[in-house]
């Protein structure tokens, strides 16, 4: 799927509609380079941490998640412009405001029918606008996520490997 030269950034296919969320505002940029950084510096090196990758689930589904854990023998090299569905260990969604509805739903959804393993949802919440991690883990038999964790100011998991990252961090980006 190549996107024609005069197309916006971070176009992304899902249920065989386009959809882009239009200029990022600063806190996004700034949680997932966040949330990048922590994964990068607990990923084993088997594994490779990349931002906004194109996914490819099938003809009518081609999401692009802030940040994407995937098999390092997936990758390629610099110009590589997607990863194949199975090779995606975690996929991780900032919302944004015009992005609440697809990332609650739509998304994951979409991401636990083609058996990605891990998904977390981080968004901001509450008067102080505080980052929260939501992480869940797929049943593979009923093809759904089950939430394996909410974090307010550190997200320490065992899967989909060992990692402890400070979202209080955030602060200081």
């Amino acid at each position: 799927m190549l996107s024609p030269p005069d197309t916006p950034a971070h176009i992304e296919l899902i249920d065989g509609w386009l959809w882009s969320d239009g200029p990022q505002q600063l806190v996004h940029s700034v949680m997932t380079g966040l949330l990048t950084a922590g994964l990068r510096g607990t990923a084993p090196p088997a594994l490779r941490v990349r931002r906004q990758m194109t996914v490819v689930i099938d003809e009518h589904n081609a999401p692009e998640p802030d940040v994407t854990v995937v098999r390092a023998a997936a990758v390629r090299g610099a110009d590589q412009l997607r990863f194949r569905v199975r090779d995606v260990l975690l996929a991780v969604q900032v919302v944004s405001p015009v992005s609440g509805a697809r990332h609650r739903d739509t998304k994951p959804r979409t991401y636990a029918e083609a058996a990605i393993p891990y998904f977390w949802r981080v968004e901001t919440a509450g008067a102080d606008d505080h980052l929260v991690a939501y992480a869940f883990e797929l049943d593979p038999e009923a093809r759904a996520y089950h939430p394996v964790g909410t974090f307010r100011e550190r997200v320490t998991l065992g899967a989909p490997f060992a990692l402890d990252i400070d979202l209080t961090a955030i602060d200081r980006w």
